[in-house]
């Protein structure tokens, strides 16, 4: 059988998604934990390489997010596209997992369809920035839909981006915790997101901050 992509999901209740995912076209390998994971990374050959990794956060041996940040520190499986499964539906916790290299996230519980629409999106997204790389005259142009933030966003999407919450934010800039939430709101309708994660995520994409 053909298979669209190889995903390596790391989860320690693997069931569901190890038996669904095959019937939409995904090679799927499964690792109980986080140490299990990075032995299946570093031991796999080039012809066996991964185009994506489900990562769950809650695992026993070695957690989420410290598994990211060891794949994040090895050159070798480093580039290898990430989404986090989280039942922490905090906006400042998913920000803050976007600094150690975090590609996306879903909350459990999930809709498969919700699921599916995200592999596919960053799956594409990898291979753009791959053919990016090996044609240097690829670029990002003016016609991309992006409005330009001013200098107070920048520096609130800034803070967003090291976990701080509205309050604390306001507390920094000092004004009023309802002005912070304008400029969120100024920066989502700029950038053409929905919530926090993805306006940091894409402003790290197109280095804004």
């Amino acid at each position: 059988m053909s298979f669209i992509a190889k995903i390596l999901l790391v989860d320690d209740n693997p069931k569901y998604l190890k038996d669904v995912l095959p019937s939409y076209g995904y090679e799927v390998i499964v690792a109980f934990d986080g140490l299990n994971a990075l032995n299946i990374l570093k031991n796999d050959e080039n012809e066996n390489k991964f185009d994506l990794i489900l990562l769950d956060v809650i695992m026993p041996n070695l957690n989420g997010w410290d598994t990211l940040k060891a794949i994040r520190s090895d050159k070798s499986i480093e580039s290898i596209p990430i989404i986090m499964l989280t039942a922490l539906d905090e906006d400042h916790q998913q920000v803050s997992g976007l600094k150690f290299g975090a590609d996306d996230y879903i909350v459990k519980p999930f809709t498969l369809p919700n699921l599916l629409a995200r592999i596919e999106a960053l799956l594409r997204r990898s291979k753009w920035k791959t053919e990016r790389t090996v044609n240097t005259k690829i670029s990002i142009t003016s016609s991309d839909p992006i409005n330009e933030l001013t200098t107070r966003e920048k520096e609130v999407l800034s803070f967003v981006a090291k976990g701080a919450s509205n309050q604390e934010i306001a507390e920094k800039l000092y004004v009023r915790e309802v002005t912070v939430k304008t400029h969120l709101n100024n920066i989502f309708k700029k950038l053409n997101v929905t919530n926090r994660t993805q306006a940091v995520l894409l402003a790290m994409q197109l280095t804004i901050i």
